[in-house]
C-alpha cells in the first residue's frame, strides 16, 4: 500500500492513518543487528573507559573513534562508493539512538558522524568527497565543524571569520576565531565557515587542522560530557586552497541551516538511547533497593515516577522514527526525480524542518526528565560520583543547548510552519480562518458509536483545531509583531509539539494492535491514555493564557470556552494505568517496550 506523506508542518491541518506511519517494532533483520553492533561497542569498548576517558584523554576517546570506524560504525550513512554502507535514514537514527547511551563518546561519535562528515558528502563536489569523505567514513580522519563564535551563537550569520582571495588566486586567507568547537582537540578536518571579502552571507571552507596557522586551543572544562575534546580554535592568516571552498560562494549560511537541521533530528533520536539506558538503571535499583522492609518498586510514588519516565519516552520514540521514514521517502523521490544523491539526503532532511525543531526540544527535555527521576529514585547514590547516573544527569543538560537552543527551537516550530504555509505548501491560514469563522458553534465533535482509536485521533484533531484558532487569533492582534511576541510564540509551540507526539503514539499504537492484536496492547493504550489525557490539560493551559495575552475582551469568553470544549476528554483512571505501565517494566526489570 502506498504511504501518504505529509509535508512539514502539514500535521496541522491533514490526517494520516496508521498504514502511512512507520513504528519501530518494524525495524527489519539488518536494521536491528546494525544496533546490536553498536551496543556491543559500547558494551566492550566505551563503557570500561567511561571514567579515564571523562578526565580528557584525548587519545584515548580519538582511539575509540577509530575502532568503531574500522568496525564500519562510521560509515552508516556514508554511500558505499565513499567507504560506506549507505544505510536508511530510519536505520541511522536507529544507530544514532543507540549510540546516545556512551555518555561522552555519543557526543564526539556523532559530532564525527553528523556535521563532521556530512556537510563534506552532501555539499561537496567529487573531488572532495573522494579526499575526505571516504577516509572519514572508516576513521582513517576525524572531523569538526566550526560555526559558533564569540559573539555569533544563535545568530550563526554574524560571524567574524573572514576569508579573502590570495594574490595569485590560489588560497582563501583565512583569520578569525571559533568557539565551542567538539572534537576541535584531535579533529583531522574542520568545515569552517567565513565571509569572503565583505560578503553579506558565509560561505564555507574545508580546513585541515595541520595547516600552518591553525590554532587550537586546550579542552574547555565543562559541567558534563567532560570526554568529548571541545576547544576554541584560532585562524592567523590560513592558507586554504580555492578547491576546498565547500559548495558555492556565499552558500555557507544555507549549509549551516540545513546542517542544523539534520543535527535537530538525530539528537531526537540520540536522547531516545539515554533514556532508555536510564529508565533501565532506574528500575533495576528499584527492584534491589529496600525500604521500611520492602522493595522501592513497590511503592506508588515510585511507579510513577517509572511509568511517567516510559511513557514520554515511548512517545517520543514514536514521533522521531514516524518523521524519519517521511524523510526516507522523500530522499528516494528525489533520487528518481535526478537529484544528485547527497543533495537529496540535505534537502529530504532540511525540508522537514518543523518536526526536527519539535524532536529537539520534546526529546532533550524528556531526556532531562528522565534523569533527573533516575537521580531521585537512586537517592543519595544517585548523587554520588560511584555510580553512572550523576554522569548522565550533568551530561543529557547540554541538549538542550546543542543544534540551536531550546528558546530558538520553540520559535522556529511556529515560524518554520508558517513560512512554509505562505510559500503554498499546505492551505493553514485558510484552515484557521474557517476554524475561527466557526468560532461560535465548535462542539467537541464526538460521534455515537466511535471506536476507542476513532476517539482519541478526534481529541488530537480538536488539539489542531485549538492551534488553528490561536494561531489565527494572535496573527489578527499582532501581525507583524507577532514575530516579537515570544511568550505567545511558545504558547503555540508547546500545543504543536504535544499534538504531533500525540499523533504520532495514537497512531503507532493502533498499528501495534493491528500487528499483534488487542490481547498484547493493553498497557500501550494505557500509555497513549495518559498521555492524551494529559496533553489535554496542557493544550488548554497555554491556549488560554496566549488568549489572554491577545483577545479583546469581547472575544476572549468565546475562545476560552471553544478551548475547553476542544480540550474535552474522557477521564482516565491515571493511577492504574501507570501502574500497569511501571509493573510491566519492573517485571522485565529493564527497558523493553
Amino acid at each position: 500500500m502506498d504511504r501518504r506523506i505529509l509535508k512539514s508542518g502539514e500535521f496541522l491541518v491533514e490526517n494520516v492513518t496508521s498504514h502511512d506511519i512507520f513504528i519501530p517494532e518494524e525495524f527489519n533483520e539488518e536494521q536491528r543487528m546494525i544496533a546490536q553492533t553498536c551496543q556491543d561497542f559500547l558494551n566492550a569498548e566505551v563503557y570500561p573507559n567511561v571514567e579515564k576517558v571523562d578526565k580528557q584523554d584525548r587519545e584515548l576517546m580519538k582511539s575509540m573513534l577509530k575502532k568503531s570506524g574500522e568496525l564500519g560504525l562510521m560509515g552508516i550513512s556514508v554511500p558505499e562508493e565513499y567507504n560506506g554502507f549507505g544505510q536508511s535514514f530510519v536505520t541511522q537514527m536507529l544507530a544514532a539512538e543507540t549510540i546516545g547511551a556512551g555518555y561522552s563518546f555519543s557526543v564526539a561519535f556523532m559530532a564525527h558522524c553528523g556535521i563532521g562528515t556530512l556537510p563534506i558528502l552532501y555539499y561537496g563536489n567529487e573531488d572532495q568527497r573522494q579526499r575526505y569523505v571516504a577516509r572519514l567514513a572508516t576513521g582513517e580522519i576525524l572531523g569538526a565543524y566550526c560555526l559558533t563564535e564569540p559573539g555569533a551563537g544563535s545568530d550563526a550569520n554574524a560571524g567574524k571569520t573572514n576569508a579573502r582571495l590570495s594574490e595569485d588566486g590560489k588560497h582563501y586567507i583565512l583569520n578569525g576565531q571559533k568557539m565551542w568547537i567538539t572534537n576541535a582537540g584531535f579533529a583531522d578536518i574542520q568545515t569552517v565557515f567565513a565571509k569572503i571579502d565583505n560578503d553579506r552571507v558565509l560561505s564555507a571552507f574545508i580546513v585541515e587542522s595541520a595547516y600552518p596557522g591553525v590554532v587550537i586551543n586546550p579542552d574547555e572544562h565543562k559541567m558534563g560530557i567532560k570526554g568529548s575534546s571541545t576547544c576554541q580554535v584560532f585562524y592567523n592568516d590560513v592558507k586554504v586552497p580555492v578547491e576546498n571552498l565547500l559548495g558555492k560562494r556565499g552558500e555557507g549560511f544555507r549549509i549551516a541551516l540545513n546542517i542544523l537541521h539534520m543535527g535537530r533530528i538525530k539528537l531526537g533520536g540520540n536522547v531516545l538511547g539515554a533514556a532508555k539506558k536510564a529508565i533501565t538503571d532506574s528500575v533495576k535499583y528499584a527492584n534491589e533497593r529496600k525500604q521500611f522492609g520492602v522493595l522501592i518498586s513497590t511503592f506508588g510514588a515510585i511507579k510513577y515516577k517509572l511509568a511517567e519516565q516510559v511513557i514520554r519516552t515511548y512517545a517520543a520514540e514514536s514521533a522521531t522514527y514516524r518523521v524519519s521514514k517521511d524523510i526516507d521517502d522523500l530522499i528516494d523521490k528525489y533520487k528518481t526525480e535526478g537529484c544528485d544523491k547527497g543533495r537529496a539526503s540535505i534537502d529530504g532532511i532540511s525540508h522537514y524542518a518543523v518536526e526536527a525543531a519539535i524532536l529537539k526540544v520534546y526529546g532533550s527535555e524528556v531526556l532531562d526528565y528522565v534523569i533527573d527521576e533516575t537521580l531521585q529514585i537512586h537517592g543519595g547514590m544517585g548523587y554520588s560520583a560511584e555510580m553512572n547516573i550523576e554522569r548522565g544527569f550533568r551530561d543529557s543538560r547540554i541538549n538542550r543547548i546543542f543544534e540551536g537552543t531550546n528558546e530558538i527551537n520553540r520559535l522556529l516550530v511556529v515560524d518554520t510552519a508558517m513560512k512554509r504555509a505562505m510559500k503554498g505548501d499546505f492551505a493553514l491560514f485558510a484552515k484557521a480562518e474557517e476554524v475561527y469563522n466557526s468560532l461560535g458553534s465548535i462542539t467537541d465533535g464526538k460521534v455515537a458509536g466511535e471506536d476507542y482509536y476513532a476517539e482519541k485521533l478526534r481529541y488530537i484533531n480538536n488539539f489542531k483545531k485549538a492551534i488553528l484558532l490561536i494561531m489565527h487569533g494572535a496573527n489578527k492582534a499582532f501581525q507583524k509583531k507577532l514575530v516579537s511576541e515570544q511568550e505567545v510564540l511558545n504558547n503555540i509551540a508547546e500545543i504543536m509539539m504535544e499534538t504531533y507526539v500525540a499523533e504520532s503514539l495514537a497512531l503507532r499504537v493502533q498499528k501495534l494492535e493491528e500487528l499483534k492484536g488487542e490481547s498484547s496492547i493493553g498497557v500501550y493504550r494505557d500509555m497513549l491514555d495518559v498521555y492524551v489525557y494529559d496533553a489535554a490539560g496542557i493544550m488548554r493551559k497555554e491556549a488560554t493564557d496566549a488568549i489572554n495575552t491577545f483577545a479583546p475582551d469581547e472575544e476572549a469568553p468565546a475562545l476560552v470556552k471553544a478551548i475547553e470544549t476542544l480540550s474535552t476528554v474522557a477521564g482516565v483512571n491515571v493511577k492504574l494505568a501507570r501502574r500497569r505501565i511501571a509493573d510491566k517494566l519492573i517485571e522485565d526489570n529493564g527497558y523493553k517496550f
